[in-house]
């Protein structure tokens, strides 16, 4: 399967959570006006209280808030730190508990909202769960949280049928038998939740209901370089706007009937409009920023306090205008005995500058003049887009994942899409993925994970991503010894992200980390340190880019001596782990991604999921380094022996491997495999093999697997995959790696258990309490408690590869080459 065109490759925690801010003992949080009320989902009914307000309650670890557009963004959740979490879990009945593990379909999986996203904007037009839960939103943590109205006249004239995806939609009390007669004043109605069907693909989301069907088409295919790429193809990458198809079938019909497509503006800042332009272009739009269009002589405006009121006069020659309306709809004639699709183009655009901290601007406003330039030019090439949207549906059809998966991994790229931003510095491009619900700019340790979807789709995005760490967020510090306030030679890491919410960081800070900790907010400088060279070593790998691995000599041969340093200072004495603490942590620890999982995984000292990924690092910098002429090579190559005998050395009697070195905490964690995911990636897979120099290694990290994949050490009751036996907290992320590294390295797990794990994880990102934040990555016993909305999921585009390298491109045979 190829992800786009030619060019493509088919191969184929996280977040550590924020502390509580409040004493909570359940899962289920929403924004009230002015406090923050807590109510519970649906396994949790009975329960109730309340959370004082805070001023980053919008970190809150449950949950707080969505993504009303007058809120400044949006809101969400990060992490889940919160033991009062894990009280609650423990303290549920059996059923209960079953029940929240297990979650729950709802109307056949039909009503779950899914980021429907044009590549750089950040920008989602998101929809799906029942309610105004949905809408088109502009860098939010959340959904919209709008009315989005998508509805045709029904079978007595007069009366309308709408997808139950505005307010009040919801209530089974609105939903009725379309042949029956309508109450008098009855205009809307929304039609019953087993009326509509739905089929979401990895380039299109269809709902279909009576004589309805509206699709939403995602362009998912190889994004152009801006520094390489010519005006042309930079316009089709990254125009700001979605095609959307809305199809009648009035041939059953006598009489002409009107459809509509429609929002409810949530956007406290400035009013709804109504426009038309040249070329029949119409439009309905809040402001400057976004809003609906088509063109068509069969396309009418109209403008209301409500959607009812709009479809009142919807038959007349002049539909209601009213300016401070708050409702604005597009009507579509469809003449009778006739089958018509109308195309439309969902489009927004920011217009100046978009960030603080370091002033940027949408790179695409070097391409459009403003909302109806974008407008004009996404429904002029509409038939274009919506192909490439199928074209994406066909080639992961194709693929050799089964249903569960397919589903998760079209799940996780649209979510991936909603968080990216394509910023222009002066002349320069920047490619920011921002955190999910977080917003946090450039997270590394996403980054290190999403480069392997982007090194297939667009590695230009992750040498851009590396140079601006380089340019504006590395740091030099020095280390100290545990229990010792001697400080010893450090040497280059970067920094956690590079801001938050388009604010960015100082140079050489991150939004995140803090001074004196020893868990979350604490400094995560190894980590990061690692994360920088394998993305680096994946970027070499996939492109052939020599000139810049010249470049990056400098930079490679710094980072291996920093690695070195927070080892220990003599190289006698090394061991291939970290051992010693950045003096940026003033007393403190270094964390790891896993901050909020096992004590053990969130300490980054002695960290045996961190040492197998230094392990990756050191094959890899001995290669590269090696390639280059540089004498850095053999040091690279005596860490990486080091670092896989002292691993091995690990190994404990009942053939696990501990979360630290000298652990004694009594847990199985399936962490430890990950790094393997990076070894074959950078096609080292002879380190790989179980009689060679790591052969030690390799086989104690299959011994390792193959005993915790059990219940009641890393299975849920339900068949999911359990990060750590001692923790109910999860991150589907995560999980969708390890299955990789499971199924197609370590060959650990039988089909059947690894099939009802896809049904479980499926079944988890279905929830009906947690559902409406698309694709979600931290999970408490498969119910979503943060890391919403979240981009991190494309990890799962390494399943592509389980069944061989056969799987690979064109492009994807020639660039990445023989393994090593």
């Amino acid at each position: 399967m190829v992800l786009g065109g030619e060019d493509g490759i088919a191969h184929a925690g996280f977040r550590g959570g924020f502390r509580p801010l409040a004493r909570v003992q359940f899962a289920g949080v929403e924004a009230g006006g002015g406090k923050l009320s807590v109510t519970p989902p649906d396994a949790v009914e009975g329960i109730g209280a309340e959370v004082e307000e805070h001023p980053i309650a919008q970190f809150h670890p449950l949950g707080l808030g969505g993504g009303r557009q007058s809120g400044g963004g949006g809101s969400g959740d990060h992490g889940c730190k919160s033991l009062k979490v894990e009280e609650y879990w423990r303290g549920l009945s059996p059923s209960k508990r079953k029940r929240g593990i297990r979650g729950d379909r709802g109307a056949e999986g039909v009503f779950y909202n899914v980021q429907h996203a044009p590549p750089g904007a950040f920008a989602s037009f998101t929809l799906g769960s029942l309610g105004a839960r949905g809408g088109l939103g502009l860098e939010l943590g959340g959904p919209a949280q709008e009315s989005v109205y998508i509805g045709v006249e029904g079978r007595r004239a007069g009366f309308y049928q709408a997808l139950p995806f505005y307010a009040g939609s919801e209530d089974p009390a609105r939903a009725y038998d379309p042949d029956a007669a309508p109450a008098p004043g009855d205009l809307l109605k929304a039609f019953a939740p087993g009326q509509v069907k739905r089929e979401l693909g990895l380039g299109t989301d269809e709902w279909r209901a009576g004589d309805l069907q509206f699709r939403v088409f995602t362009r998912v295919e190889p994004l152009p370089d801006p520094d390489a790429a010519g005006k042309a193809a930079l316009r089709r990458a990254y125009v700001p706007a979605l095609v959307a198809e809305l199809e009648v079938d009035n041939r059953g019909h006598g009489q002409d009937r009107t459809a509509f497509v429609g929002f409810k503006g949530g956007q406290a800042d400035c009013a709804m409009r109504v426009m038309e332009g040249r070329g029949g272009l119409r439009g309905v739009a809040q402001g400057r920023s976004r809003g609906f269009f088509a063109r068509g002589s069969d396309v009418r405006v109209s403008q209301a306090f409500t959607m009812e009121k709009i479809l009142e006069r919807a038959g007349s020659p002049e539909p209601r205008c009213y300016g401070i309306g708050l409702v604005g709809a597009l009507l579509f004639r469809v003449p009778a005995r006739q089958r018509v699709v109308f195309r439309l183009a969902l489009c927004v655009y920011r217009e100046g500058k978009a960030t603080s901290g370091m002033d940027a601007s949408y790179y695409y406003t070097g391409l459009f003049s403003g909302l109806e330039g974008v407008a004009d030019y996404a429904l002029e090439h509409a038939v274009e887009l919506a192909a490439a949207g199928r074209k994406a549906d066909r080639e992961l059809a194709d693929s050799v994942l089964n249903p569960a998966q397919r589903w998760q991994l079209a799940h996780a790229v649209h979510s991936y899409h909603g968080s990216t931003q394509l910023l222009k510095v002066g002349r320069r491009p920047l490619w920011v993925v921002n955190e999910g619900a977080y917003r946090m700019m450039n997270t590394f340790d996403l980054t290190v994970d999403q480069v392997f979807f982007e090194s297939r789709l667009h590695p230009w995005t992750v040498r851009n991503v590396l140079d601006w760490y380089v340019r504006r967020y590395a740091c030099r510090d020095r280390v100290r010894m545990p229990d010792s306030g001697r400080l010893f030679p450090g040497g280059l890491s970067f920094t956690h992200d590079m801001g938050v919410a388009n604010v960015f960081s100082p140079k050489g800070r991150s939004s995140y980390e803090q001074p004196g900790l020893k868990g979350c907010f604490s400094y995560m400088t190894h980590e990061e340190l690692v994360n920088w060279v394998l993305c680096a070593l994946v970027y070499l790998r996939h492109t052939g880019d020599r000139a810049c691995a010249r470049r990056w000599r400098p930079v490679l041969e710094a980072c291996l001596e920093s690695m070195a340093n927070r080892d220990h200072d003599r190289d006698a004495e090394r061991t291939g782990l970290m051992s010693r603490d950045s003096a940026l942590c003033a007393g403190g620890e270094e964390i790891t991604t896993y901050d909020s999982l096992d004590p053990s995984l969130g300490r980054a000292r002695g960290s045996l999921y961190l040492g197998v990924k230094c392990w990756a690092a050191y094959l890899g910098l001995e290669r590269e380094l090696r390639a280059l002429g540089s004498s850095h090579a053999a040091l690279a190559g005596r860490q990486a022996l080091r670092a896989s005998a002292t691993l091995a050395a690990c190994r404990r009697p009942d053939g696990r491997l501990p979360a630290l070195a000298g652990d004694a905490l009594d847990s199985w964690v399936l962490p430890v495999v990950e790094g393997l995911a990076f070894v074959h990636e950078l096609r080292l897979d002879r380190a790989l093999d179980p009689q060679g120099p790591h052969g030690p290694l390799v086989r104690a990290l299959r011994e390792h697997a193959r005993k915790a994949l059990r219940p009641g050490r890393c299975l849920f009751p339900d068949g999911g995959i359990q990060l750590s036996s001692t923790s109910r907290n999860s991150w589907l992320s995560k999980i969708y790696l390890c299955q990789f590294v499971l199924r197609r390295l370590l060959r650990v797990g039988s089909r059947s258990l690894h099939r009802r794990a896809d049904e479980a994880h499926r079944a988890w990102l279905l929830h009906p309490s947690q559902s409406e934040w698309a694709w979600s990555d931290q999970m408490m016993e498969g119910v979503a408690c943060g890391s919403k909305y979240y981009p991190r999921g494309v990890t799962a585009v390494l399943w592509l590869e389980e069944s061989g390298p056969g799987l690979a491109g064109k492009a994807g045979k020639k660039n990445r080459g023989k393994e090593s």
